[in-house]
């Protein structure tokens, strides 16, 4: 009589093992797709999606509900081992008794911590993209039974915060989105020169609509200008001594700009105009139209004006309408993919090196120049050029032959015209008790 109880008891243990196993693998199944699903990167889905595939296009869904994603995942692995855990408890008390709880908390934990969560994660986030087109479909498929489930769940914890004063965020502003692009550059450190020069770029990129044309303009002393009433001859040999293609066109003083006056322009009315005299050709005929920007223009609006208006050269003013300087597109688009030199630019030109190690600088170069050609890290939030920078820092007017040391620099005056600094010798303080 005891042998049927006995083999209904051995097949009873044995189903329930066996259920308890597939809940296991049920919750490491729940488990590595949260992982797969939360770590898979959005950019390549994205891209594979565009191109047609239909299981990326599921999962960049499923990462832009993230909520119902992350709700119906953690019902269903929560199900799986309560119910593993239900389950080994109740066999585990009818085969040894109450000792049976303590035993099946043991072995439970252990399966669970490896089988369950350890293992599928580990593989998930080696194979994250890959191991997410397979398993998006599957929970796709979950998170559209469990809907009425994640809903209440989710009204529920949104009341419950709100019962604490916690609002519940609604996704990343600007500024965090624009964090999060520049830690994610960050994190790619390694990879050599190139890598290390599109890191760059792409910093680049995202300082545009934080630096002002201020900083990266030629300034107005540093202009080459031709005076619009010059003779026809006078205003050739100009044109042929500068390197630029583009030069603004003054009348009576330099404040006041009349025109922009393309060298290409020029030479085609000279040759159209052959059996003119000189005095007949007026320069104001073929001379564009000034366009004239405020000096706290962002680089990324006037890149894109420069696009909308087809132009490449805009002179820039004060807030009095005084004349500034001159920036180009191809200014801006040296800040991104860093100077682009023909064959009459210099690098970083008004700076020359000494033997001694000290530079001798020109007062109108730009701190921003200085920074990227040498790596410093001179501020240039106060001033735009080093002669600036020397004038914020002294706050007075310096001598020739005076000097300063401030941002691991010693800065003696060379030259002085008039107020201006217009040459400077900068030494790199390589004591840090010096100065």
């Amino acid at each position: 009589m005891d042998l049927p109880s006995t083999l209904d008891i051995d097949m009873e243990t044995t189903i329930t093992l066996g259920v308890i196993a597939l809940l296991i693998l049920l919750s490491g199944f729940f488990s590595g797709s949260e992982t797969a699903l939360t770590a898979a990167s959005k950019a390549r889905l994205s891209q594979l999606a565009r191109k047609g595939n239909g299981r990326a296009a599921t999962v960049v869904d499923l990462k832009d509900n993230s909520d119902s994603l992350i709700g119906a995942i953690l019902i269903g692995n929560n199900i799986a081992n309560i119910l593993a855990s239900a389950l080994a408890t109740s066999a585990m008390i009818a085969l040894v008794g109450e000792n049976g709880v303590a035993i099946a908390t043991v072995v439970m934990t252990v399966l669970v911590v490896i089988f369950a969560e350890v293992l599928p994660k580990t593989y998930a986030i080696n194979n994250a993209d890959k191991m997410a087109l397979v398993v998006g479909p599957l929970i796709r498929a979950l998170v559209f039974v469990l809907t009425p489930f994640t809903w209440a769940t989710r009204v529920i914890v949104g009341a419950t915060l709100r019962l604490f004063g916690v609002s519940v965020a609604a996704g990343l502003g600007h500024d965090e989105r624009e964090e999060e692009l520049r830690g994610l550059i960050e994190m790619h450190a390694d990879g050599g020169e190139e890598v290390d020069h599109e890191r760059a770029m792409l910093r680049s990129i995202l300082d545009l609509a934080d630096v002002e044309v201020e900083e990266i303009m030629t300034h107005r002393g540093s202009v080459r200008m031709l005076d619009a009433d010059a003779p026809i001859d006078a205003l050739l040999e100009e044109v042929l001594e500068s390197p630029f293609t583009r030069l603004p066109l003054y009348r009576a003083e330099q404040d006041n700009i009349v025109g922009i006056l393309h060298v290409k322009a020029l030479l085609r009315a000279i040759r159209a105009a052959k059996g003119e005299t000189p005095e007949a050709f007026n320069v104001m005929e073929i001379a564009a139209e000034p366009w004239f920007i405020p000096d706290t223009t962002t680089l990324l609006d006037q890149l894109q004006a420069f696009r909308e208006r087809r132009e490449h050269f805009a002179v820039v003013v004060d807030e009095y309408g005084s004349f500034m300087g001159v920036v180009t597109l191809e200014d801006i688009l040296e800040e991104i993919v860093g100077d682009i030199l023909d064959e009459h630019d210099v690098a970083v030109a008004g700076v020359r090196p000494q033997p001694d190690g000290s530079f001798v600088v020109e007062g109108s170069v730009t701190i921003r120049d200085l920074n990227r050609e040498f790596e410093w890290d001179l501020p240039d939030e106060e001033a735009s050029t080093i002669a600036g920078l020397v004038l914020y820092e002294a706050r007075r007017i310096p001598d020739v032959g005076q000097e300063f040391a401030f941002h691991g620099f010693r800065f003696r005056i060379l030259r002085r015209h008039r107020n201006q600094m217009t040459l400077l010798r900068m030494t790199p303080i390589t004591d840090p008790s010096d100065g």
